[in-house]
């Protein structure tokens, strides 16, 4: 799920002008110009160029999530925070899944919001509303398919193309228009609007469902959490829902084809759930009118409510059996199972007791442990005829091999992309981020295509230094300064690490030889100043901020104000008036905002 409206809404940025009404030979004229200059490949590209490089950027991602929280506030309950987090972390550690190279790892953030939805940014940031997990009762399996799904946008990088897409469909039905003049630019509009949700958006939600399948099922959850999660879903917005733009209508559930909307049916989509989840039992295990769960097509129980709320009968009979499937499929013969029939007429067997939970409940409630125990034989019996099980991993065979060619693409990615990703790790290093930084770097040092080895040394050290593994880092940043001596960058990132662990003195000697290396490099004044200034040596301090400033004046925000003063009066007084003005600004919304406060009290 992405959040509604969210391809319309960026699309109607890219075309503002034309949803504000002007004469229709100007209208023209303005599109005419733009198609003319970009043309519909070109707006295209434009597009997705733009997007892609915003997904490979840390300090993007890091604003994602600021403004995302700054709007929707931060979760406050920590049960619920724990609990994404567990999955989150597991979908991304133990997922089959693979990062493309322009791509960053995925952060997320459990919001305020009680709307149920979740999204994923270009940045691979996964944002996350308490009202999904509420609305899916802290289910783990469902939410596991509702967060791969997300991650398979990421990992897919849809919101870059289908922006692109919808801006190369607004360029060129615009352009179709100026040419016949044949339809009105409202009808347009609401014709291109049909034409993004239906053929833009609507494919990645199905291929975002299939992909959340796939990596949450590679994570070890509930082969039949998708389904459920689907079905809950309907029930959620249809009767319980207290926002207007997520209600469902349950009059509309039969219509031929997807509504006007750029996600697809509810029912549609818990139908193609349904049938991964069969399709990786090797086709053994189905559910018969959302209630009755079947083995090849032979009724095994049917399950009732266990909410007092509500009829959740449909998620316990895809979760159960989501069970039996996860066992058809992990286990290549009836014995490996480990069945054992209980007292209570029930059966346990091998493999996570979580996820069995409920088929151990319905099985011992209907006392069909035995019937199972026949139907299992009877299934792994009848595949030598079927070859149901070498179909099945004949299948798998074929996405592994497919997911083996993208590892082999990002390992094979270019100097320039490995460049990136080095950038972006010493990003997350700044960050405080040292996971994200190190796995990056595990990327970089993987490929036969890094330019620069010494500097991916002292990139790496700095990220071991923020983690506070002293020893690694001082290995890493020694070999860089011993492979890499003539590159100034080499010398201020051992400096940096030095100073990190605590070194000054060794910071300051490395901070000399990078300024004997390269005298107009910045970076060595700056770390010189700072290193002084902390050590209250005032005139030196004075001396290496002067330097900064006289090698690259654009870095006069780094300089404190004590040193300012005395470099660049001009500049110390605008800086002062700025924050004068920012100070006042504040002081006077607060005063706005005490005084609706209370007007509203009395």
């Amino acid at each position: 799920m992405r959040k509604k409206f969210s391809a319309a809404l960026a699309v109607a940025v890219l075309a503002a002008g034309m949803f504000v009404p002007m004469p229709r030979a100007q209208a023209i004229d303005a599109w005419a110009i733009a198609a003319q200059a970009l043309g519909v490949f070109g707006a295209y590209k434009s597009s997705l160029a733009a997007v892609l490089a915003m997904g490979n950027d840390v300090h993007a991602q890091v604003e994602s999530k600021r403004q995302d929280l700054a709007e929707q506030g931060r979760a406050k309950n920590e049960s619920d925070i724990h609990l994404v987090d567990g999955i989150m972390e597991r979908l991304v550690e133990h997922g089959d899944y693979v990062l493309r190279a322009n791509s960053l790892p995925f952060t997320w953030a459990l919001t305020d919001s009680p709307v149920f939805n979740a999204a994923c940014y270009p940045t691979d940031y996964v944002t996350i509303n308490r009202g999904l997990v509420h609305g899916l009762n802290g289910n783990v399996d469902e939410l596991a398919a509702v967060l791969g799904h997300e991650m398979t946008h990421g990992l897919r990088q849809h919101s870059a193309h289908n922006y692109a897409k919808a801006a190369a469909q607004y360029y060129g039905m615009a352009f179709l228009n100026m040419n016949t003049g044949l339809m009105d630019w409202g009808k347009m509009n609401a014709l291109v609007n049909y034409s993004i949700a239906k053929n833009v958006t609507l494919p990645t939600e199905y291929e975002a469902d299939e992909g959340g399948f796939r990596i949450m099922t590679s994570a070890g959850f509930n082969p039949g959490g998708g389904a459920a999660a689907m079905a809950r879903m309907g029930y959620y917005l249809t009767y319980e829902t207290q926002e207007l733009q997520e209600y469902q209508d349950p009059t509309q559930k039969d219509l031929p084809q997807d509504d006007f909307s750029d996600h697809p049916a509810t029912e549609k989509r818990e139908n193609r759930l349904a049938q991964y989840m069969t399709d990786y039992s090797a086709g053994h295990v189905t559910v018969k009118d959302r209630k009755t769960v079947c083995i090849d097509g032979t009724p095994l129980f049917t399950v009732t409510w266990t909410d007092e709320n509500y009829d959740n009968s449909p998620e316990n009979a895809y979760l159960a059996a989501g069970a039996l499937a996860r066992a058809f499929h992990d286990f290549d013969a009836a014995e490996d199972w480990g069945l054992a029939l209980t007292r209570d007429g029930g059966a346990t067997l091998r493999g996570d007791a979580r996820v069995n939970e409920l088929l151990y409940y319905f099985l011992k409630t209907s006392h069909t442990g035995g019937q199972l125990r026949d139907l299992v034989q009877a299934a792994y019996a009848g595949e030598a005829a079927s070859g149901a099980r070498e179909k099945l991993r004949a299948e798998e065979q074929s996405r592994a091999d497919a997911r083996a060619k993208e590892r082999a693409a990002v390992e094979a990615a270019d100097a320039k992309a490995i460049e990136k990703m080095r950038e972006n790790s010493d990003a997350y290093s700044d960050y405080g981020d040292t996971a994200r930084a190190l796995a990056l770097m595990e990327r970089v040092f993987a490929s036969p295509n890094d330019k620069d080895r010494a500097l991916s040394y002292v990139i790496r050290a700095r990220a071991y230094a923020a983690r506070g593994d002293a020893a690694a880092a001082l290995q890493d940043a020694d070999r860089g300064v011993a492979e890499g001596g003539k590159n100034v960058l080499t010398w201020v990132n051992r400096a940096d690490v030095r100073r990190t662990l605590g070194d000054r003195e060794g910071a300051l000697a490395d901070c000399m030889k990078a300024m004997e290396v390269d005298a107009k490099s910045p970076y060595a004044y700056l770390i010189a100043g700072e290193l002084y200034d902390e050590m209250e040596d005032t005139a030196q301090a004075q001396t290496y901020f002067k330097k900064l400033y006289e090698v690259e004046p654009r870095a006069v925000a780094r300089i404190p104000d004590t040193y300012l003063k005395d470099i660049d009066k001009k500049a110390y007084d605008k800086r002062i008036k700025e924050q004068k003005q920012a100070r006042e600004e504040r002081e006077k919304a607060l005063r706005e905002k005490n005084k609706k406060e209370s007007k509203i009290k009395s």
